[in-house]
């Protein structure tokens, strides 16, 4: 019997992997189900990367502008919707490729991942309190205390990923990262893992340029449509966050956009560092 597979391209921010994925599923006839948490939501568009119009019809995609903003989603119910995808797609493709950039989305597909406890409405609102009083620093302190190896993966400029790690941490009394170990889980496929590789230098050229192609294409104006659901944690991410503080007032548009690069940078290098650790990868160069 023909052994099913997952086959994951992975890869830093902006090293290639929608062009890699896309060209692989027309090679085996297959198609693309994302893992990147911020293209589920059909609000966000030229700040996620969204892959192209052209990529889009060139292989079909699943989990890409599912969702809104609006909407709930976790890693939890993302990796029970995906299984169910793919085991979908299993009845007539043999593989079946994942592609993205958001770890915890992966790991929780590829190995599953516990529906976490829902913290107390109190406790929510402390850390949602403490973010506005003390700022994201205060959160990052507390997480390196109560959780050091989950601090060095998490996305540290991303404030609702630190809380919810804290309220796993403070409601079970355990670290995040082990909650999260002791929920690995069979799956009904074998798992091949692709590392898309950039040297550095060519990395932070390609963040930059892509930057700067999505503030061509206007993502300053899709930020500003977005202002009415700025309170949604959603919108707390790179990209987002920072053109909403140019339109406050309290940076300049060039500030802005370096801002931007700089903090995407540093969201790569914490996606190089999360993959390295896994052995499994076979580490391939990215398209031209």
């Amino acid at each position: 019997m023909t052994t099913k597979k997952l086959i994951v391209v992975v890869g830093p921010t902006a090293a290639g992997k929608t062009a890699y994925a896309v060209r692989l599923a027309q090679e085996l006839g297959t198609e693309i189900v994302s893992c990147d948490s911020r293209q589920f939501y059909r609000e966000l568009d030229i700040g996620v990367a969204r892959p192209s119009p052209d990529e889009l019809q060139a292989a079909k995609h699943h989990f890409i502008a599912c969702r809104s903003i609006t909407e709930g989603y976790d890693a939890y119910r993302y990796s029970e919707d995906a299984l169910q995808k793919i085991a979908e797609l299993h009845r007539s493709h043999d593989s079946v490729i994942a592609v993205g950039g958001s770890g915890l989305y992966i790991d929780a597909l590829c190995h599953g991942i516990a529906q976490m406890p829902d913290p107390t409405p109190e406790l929510r609102q402390q850390l949602q309190q403490q973010l506005r009083d003390e700022g994201i620093e205060s959160l990052r302190r507390q997480l390196k205390l109560l959780d050091p190896e989950y601090y060095q993966r998490v996305d540290l400029a991303n404030p609702a990923r630190l809380q919810r790690a804290l309220e796993v941490c403070l409601t079970t009394g355990e670290p995040y990262s082990k909650v999260i170990n002791q929920t690995l889980q069979s799956r009904p496929f074998a798992v091949e893992t692709i590392g898309i590789s950039r040297e550095r230098d060519e990395l932070r050229h390609r963040i930059d340029t892509r930057v700067d192609r999505m503030m061509a294409d206007g993502l300053l104006d899709e930020v500003r449509s977005l202002l009415p659901y700025r309170h949604l944690q959603t919108l707390n991410t790179v990209g987002y966050k920072e053109l909403m503080e140019y339109l406050d007032g309290r940076c300049t548009h060039p500030d802005a956009v370096l801002r931007i690069k700089q903090h995407t940078w540093q969201y790569a290098k914490k996606q190089l560092t999360w993959l390295h650790r896994n052995p499994a990868i076979t580490w391939l160069p990215g398209l031209s």
